[in-house]
């Protein structure tokens, strides 16, 4: 499939890279890494990169502004993505031929040509692993990919400790890190925090509600998120903070936004992907998510996330 997706890189002058809505590290650094790739090793051809941006991503990329013509005749590509409704800036149908490199569950098997691999640590993972099967095909690796897709890395392992992690991922970042680019530049900027998301962040540790199961719950309201100053993509960047908590199982987090509540699912062990999409949603295994619409639904969820934990043993 690597051999297929070059190949129609190489066809094609124009090419449109998409992620998913939302935006993580391994969003950013698989669309944008394999853009730099791209535009490195075939000069000539147009690259773009679309999707609603993230003000706390810019650090890693800045999108194009496209109009809905560049599309004709365009290859799309879409990086990190389950499933459709998730594709920031859907005129992704609109181009000649469409690609989906994923590593999340293939439920929507989108797309003419798929790389979907649930084994790797992130789609930055994919993206070197498809530099390395290609670069004798003229495949040409510089130092912004390399730190785009090493953040990618990064971020999608938890900074290497997540069960996602494999001797493939810690070889690959060994290579990555032997390009120019500040790892300690990277990592304050993916790991700092504003003085008010740190006084959430202790809000969190302080209040979250654990139950006897092993299975732990953060609300957090627009009242409480105004309170803050906080927006509800800076506060999803704290759902991993009751990592450390001793015999904790699972645990979800939810974040209301103005046309619904979002929920994030994080676990040690309970598979919780298959919850998820419970209520729509999806994900890996021990990290997923879904969108809820009102607080008595959240109590749903939450007796649902306590039956798994209650029935989960190792």
């Amino acid at each position: 499939m690597k051999s297929k997706i070059l190949s129609a890189i190489k066809k094609y002058d124009k090419i449109i890279i998409h992620r998913h809505i939302r935006p993580d590290p391994d969003a950013y650094g698989s669309q944008g890494g394999l853009a730099e790739i791209i535009k490195a090793s075939f000069p000539q051809k147009q690259v773009y990169t679309v999707g609603q941006e993230d003000e706390t991503l810019l650090y890693l990329r800045k999108m194009d502004k496209i109009s809905n013509e560049v599309y004709e005749g365009a290859l799309v590509i879409v990086c990190d993505t389950a499933n459709t409704e998730r594709i920031s800036d859907q005129r992704y149908t609109k181009g000649d031929l469409l690609i989906k490199i994923d590593h999340h569950p293939n439920m929507d098997p989108y797309g003419d040509l798929l790389w979907v691999d649930t084994e790797a640590s992130s789609v930055s993972e994919m993206i070197y692993e498809f530099f390395l099967s290609g670069q004798k095909n003229g495949l040409i690796m510089t130092d912004e990919a390399a730190r785009l897709i090493f953040a990618g890395i990064v971020g999608d392992t938890g900074r290497f400790i997540y069960p996602s992690t494999t001797n493939k991922t810690f070889a690959y970042a060994g290579e990555l890190i032997k390009y120019q680019f500040s790892r300690t530049e990277l990592f304050d900027r993916m790991y700092e925090l504003a003085p008010n998301l740190i006084k959430l962040q202790g809000y969190i540790l302080q209040h979250f509600h654990m139950l006897d199961s092993g299975a732990a719950v953060v609300k957090m309201d627009s009242s409480l998120l105004r309170k803050y100053e906080a927006t509800p993509a800076e506060a999803s960047v704290l759902v991993g903070e009751l990592g450390h908590v001793k015999e904790l199982k699972a645990w979800v987090f939810f974040i209301e936004e103005e046309d619904q509540i979002r929920v994030r699912f994080r676990s040690k062990g309970p598979i919780i992907n298959q919850l998820a999409r419970c209520y729509k949603g999806g994900g890996h295994p021990f990290a997923a998510g879904a969108s809820i619409y009102s607080w008595d639904e959240a109590e749903k969820v939450i007796s649902d996330l306590n039956d798994l934990c209650e029935s989960w043993t190792i």
